[in-house]
């Protein structure tokens, strides 16, 4: 992505962390949660990847059209998943966002200096208010609630808490990303 070196390191340390999180709730003995936990350590990993500032490394040409097909695939699936649940209509939504940003970066290259900029287009505004919404959401879901009494002990790859806020990471993540662009 476009922009200071120093931030889009920490957004590929986040996004990184996030899938490796997300790698573990994999691990989870309920089904629904394997399957969307495999989705987001998609994305944690693929923004991790997206993320790596250019100053440090431009990907070749080829890599945004694979980045397309492999997100493009990835919304394919969200959206044949959302019969059964709509919190897969979440993820067809970030992985339709992936799949624009593989297109823009494909389509401007990084030395193009010199033209006016036409402003935030029409979908990038779209993502960047869907995102914000769900930040904010997510953020809100974080909040403490009063708790029972007498808690069992809970496996890491089944704490709701952590789930909430690796997708809360991930919005913020895309978010900056979106920023950039």
């Amino acid at each position: 992505m476009h922009g200071p070196a120093s931030p889009g390191w920490l957004l590929v340390a986040l996004c990184a962390a996030t899938g490796a999180y997300c790698l573990l709730r994999m691990r989870s003995n309920v089904e629904e949660q394997r399957r969307a936990a495999g989705g987001e350590a998609l994305m944690g990993f693929g923004m991790a990847v997206m993320a790596v500032p250019a100053a440090v490394f431009t990907p070749p040409a080829w890599t945004w059209p694979a980045y397309a097909t492999v997100f493009g695939a990835a919304a394919l699936r969200a959206l044949w998943a959302s019969r059964a649940s709509t919190h897969h209509l979440h993820h067809l939504v970030g992985a339709t966002a992936m799949v624009y940003m593989a297109a823009v970066m494909a389509g401007s290259p990084a030395h193009a200096h010199g033209h006016a900029d036409p402003g935030v287009p029409l979908l990038t505004g779209a993502l960047l208010l869907y995102f914000t919404g769900y930040v904010l959401v997510a953020g809100a879901r974080l909040l403490p609630v009063a708790a029972g009494a007498g808690g069992t002990a809970v496996a890491w790859s089944d704490r709701p808490e952590l789930a909430r806020a690796c997708r809360l990471s991930m919005g913020i993540g895309m978010l900056a990303m979106l920023l950039t662009m």
